[in-house]
């Protein structure tokens, strides 16, 4: 492992969300390092979410502790401090502001989160962003006006423009043709090796996702059950059993 891989960007500690009676996540620790690619995945239900949430600021835990970069800890603070300290994540539908051009979505994301975080190398500008998803000749048009599936793109664009350190795509190829979710994880892929970016992806088209990730977590009913290398979870009895049988036979 590389230095850059070395470099803990963010750490959850025995991580618990609850809602009322219901443990979405029971007690799940997880590092993320510099220049990772990592996938998560589990079964409906299996609160892949919801931890995305809690390590976004966007739903406070029950218990268990959150550390960014140099031990700053964040449990229980807003969603715009995470931001602040580099964390961006996108939602299983798009929130893009839909009167807005699309540079101007992008450039909001520059001015809320990223107006005092250093530029992304090759990304810093709205038409280098765009231009990077496929978007740049769209820059003027409005977003209501382009397809569900560039609303995804966009919606990673306003991400980039607050000049992440790790990004967390929930779902981004959800909907998408083959050949759309074959695109996505190239350009996935291209933010960590052209632009230094760490990834955490979570996705239900499993077999893509293995081919194009490091590492990855598995979460059923709550609780964190296997992770490792795509080969290791592949082989993991317990991940078979909860999860990869029926998807893998799903998607032969």
């Amino acid at each position: 492992m590389s230095n850059r891989q070395q470099q803990l960007l963010l750490e959850a500690r025995e991580l618990t969300v609850r809602f009322g009676g219901l443990t979405a996540v029971d007690a799940v620790s997880a590092t993320l390092h510099a220049g990772e690619i990592v996938g998560i995945i589990g079964p409906n239900g299996a609160g892949k979410t919801t931890f995305f949430n809690a390590i976004s600021g966007v739903v406070m835990p029950t218990s268990g502790t959150l550390l960014v970069e140099n031990g700053i800890d964040l449990t229980r603070r807003g969603p715009h401090l995470y931001a602040a300290h580099g964390i961006a994540r996108t939602f299983q539908t798009p929130r893009v502001m839909a009167d807005m051009t699309l540079e101007d979505n992008v450039r909001f994301g520059m001015q809320f989160a990223g107006r005092h975080r250093e530029p992304i190398s090759g990304l810093g500008s709205t038409g280098e962003i765009l231009d990077m998803l496929g978007l740049g000749g769209l820059a003027r048009n409005v977003a209501a006006d382009i397809t569900p599936s560039q609303q995804r793109l966009l919606e990673i664009g306003m991400a980039l423009g607050t000049r992440p350190r790790v990004l967390l795509l929930d779902e981004v190829a959800a909907g998408l043709t083959e050949a759309e979710v074959d695109a996505m994880a190239r350009r996935i892929r291209r933010l960590r090796d052209e632009h230094g970016l760490t990834v955490v992806w979570i996705e239900h088209a499993v077999a893509t996702l293995l081919k194009y990730v490091e590492r990855v977590l598995v979460l059923h009913q709550g609780r964190k059950i296997a992770d490792g290398t795509p080969a290791e979870v592949v082989r993991n009895a317990e991940v078979v059993e909860a999860y990869l049988g029926d998807e893998m036979e799903a998607t032969a």
